[in-house]
């Protein structure tokens, strides 16, 4: 499962509802109709469990879990979504034309993490993968999670310039309108030279990948403000990030396969 990508790279339970409903904002014009959505608490307790779910621990207010799985009860539940490549072996999901190939026609692959690029590169392709990922996005809403995390929102980086950072912009476009219109908050990932275009690209809040480690939080604070979870896979990064967002971001390291509670690889340390 793919997240690590820096530094190029069912109804609200009342437990979250008064807290995460104090912040909220208009869809901007990405949407053809403007509709207030909840953004998850700021400077709250997080756990990021894309890798399964397992029992939030104490004190945690807002998780995140795989599209797959369902919402932690009474908490903000954000669903990720690998939105701009391929799980490992699931090409034969997507259209054989809607995988990035390059000028031999082989299938363009994170190298890092064995996954085949979406070919977002022109509008009619967008469209249609769009309308598959967004399949995923109705599913967060139908279980009941207030908001989606789109990853790899940076796969234009590892395309050998075959998509331009505009086509990936274009695309997430879709992807904030049918958040927007499930009534879901939407999640910039990673991607801090984009954080400047939030606006015009219909995001609401950041998720960043070891931003402390590589000095980029700033880069999202300064286009989300304070809406911005922080996940660190190191200990000088996390040391690092609660030493200069300690007391305003939500900060978590995990372990970089982001393990289930109870497995041999499990780290989970806050601020």
């Amino acid at each position: 499962m793919s997240h690590l990508n820096s530094p190029s790279r069912m109804l609200m339970s009342a437990a979250v509802g008064a807290a995460a409903l104090v912040t909220t904002l208009l869809v901007p014009a990405t949407s053809t109709q403007a509709a207030a959505v909840a953004l998850p608490p700021t400077h709250a307790g997080f756990d990021y469990q894309i890798g399964g779910a397992y029992t939030p621990p104490a004190g945690v207010k807002v998780v995140t879990r795989d599209h797959t799985a369902s919402p932690a009860a009474g908490l903000y539940n954000i669903c990720y979504v690998n939105a701009f490549q391929v799980q490992p072996g699931a090409e034969g999901e997507w259209a054989a034309d809607l995988l990035l190939r390059d000028s031999s026609g082989k299938i363009v692959y994170d190298k890092d993490w064995g996954e085949a690029l979406l070919d977002v590169h022109t509008d009619a392709k967008r469209k249609r993968i769009a309308a598959q990922i967004g399949a995923q996005i109705d599913g967060c809403r139908d279980k009941g999670f207030q908001a989606v995390e789109p990853d790899n929102y940076d796969s234009y980086t590892r395309s050998a310039k075959l998509i331009a950072a505009a086509d990936s912009q274009a695309y997430i476009k879709l992807l904030s309108a049918r958040a927007h219109a499930d009534n879901l908050a939407i999640a910039q990932k990673n991607t801090p030279e984009l954080a400047g275009n939030r606006t015009t690209n219909g995001l609401d809040f950041a998720v960043a990948e070891e931003c402390g480690q590589y000095d980029e939080c700033g880069d999202y604070t300064s286009a989300f403000g304070n809406n911005v979870i922080v996940i660190e896979y190191t200990a000088t990064g996390r040391t690092k990030a609660c030493k200069g967002w300690g007391s305003t971001l939500s900060i978590v390291q995990r372990d970089v396969d982001v393990s289930p509670a109870g497995s041999g690889g499990y780290v989970r340390k806050t601020c």
